[in-house]
């Protein structure tokens, strides 16, 4: 279940309630209009951070990777993950220095890796984000689907912010 309001961690109260996206339709905007997910991952209490190319079906968030490598072993030991999804960027000038802001609409959120192993649910996840690039129709030959990773995002909970747009 997705949680859109949570007093305690992992989101904790916006100081800024005003810029809190709170309509789920302009989360799910978001999430459906971002092309780069930034994935935030811990291991044994060191942060690690990676930027990777996502789709969203409106429930969970896929992206792909190779097999190996520190992003996946991370997730094999912690499948806990924060992501954040950002667009509409810009600058908010001002007349005083330190008044400058970003503009943006931004979504981050919680969830839980899942590693898919079936290869109709790869292919399917795979065609999701294809086509977040391409109208071009692609085959998945056997070998390239067992060197491939295809990752679950279950979202557990989401909050959006925005500010200048």
């Amino acid at each position: 279940m997705i949680n859109e309001h949570t007093s305690a961690h992992p989101h904790g109260t916006m100081r800024r309630r005003e810029r809190e996206i709170t309509d789920r339709k302009e989360i799910d905007e978001i999430l459906y209009s971002g092309k780069v997910m930034h994935l935030a991952l811990s291991d044994d209490n060191l942060p690690f951070l990676v930027p990777v190319f996502y789709a969203y079906d409106g429930v969970s968030l896929y992206f792909h990777s190779a097999k190996a490598g520190t992003k996946i072993e991370i997730m094999k030991k912690n499948d806990n993950v924060c992501f954040e999804v950002s667009i509409d960027h810009g600058i908010v000038e001002s007349d005083m220095a330190c008044d400058f802001e970003a503009q943006h609409r931004t979504v981050i959120g919680f969830g839980k890796a899942e590693f898919i192993e079936a290869d109709e649910d790869k292919i399917a996840a795979l065609n999701r984000i294809v086509a977040r690039f391409t109208d071009r129709k692609f085959e998945f030959p056997k070998g390239n689907l067992n060197a491939t990773a295809v990752i679950r995002i279950n979202i557990v909970s989401v909050k959006g912010k925005k500010h200048g747009c």
